[in-house]
């Protein structure tokens, strides 16, 4: 049972911690972006282009992170939509 906390984490070379708290950094990266983007909603000259450049800055430290894997564009191009 306990390989299901590990397994992941060493196939992308971390440890359970570091990667518990890598997921938990892009988890609260996205949060503020979508409350930044209900902000815009509502005031569109506030926020005007936050969420993009974090998600680009995002993508690229994801990219990154895993060489080879679908960027944000691919996705976006397959059809699969974010």
């Amino acid at each position: 049972m306990l390989h299901r906390f590990t397994d992941h984490p060493h196939s992308v070379g971390e440890t359970y911690v570091a990667h518990a708290c890598t997921a938990a950094g892009f988890g609260s990266e996205l949060i503020k972006m979508g409350l930044a983007c209900l902000v815009h909603a509502a005031l569109p000259w506030i926020f005007e282009d936050y969420a993009s450049r974090r998600v680009r800055a995002l993508n690229a430290r994801l990219s990154a992170r895993h060489p080879g894997s679908h960027s944000i564009g691919d996705l976006v191009a397959e059809g699969l939509g974010v």
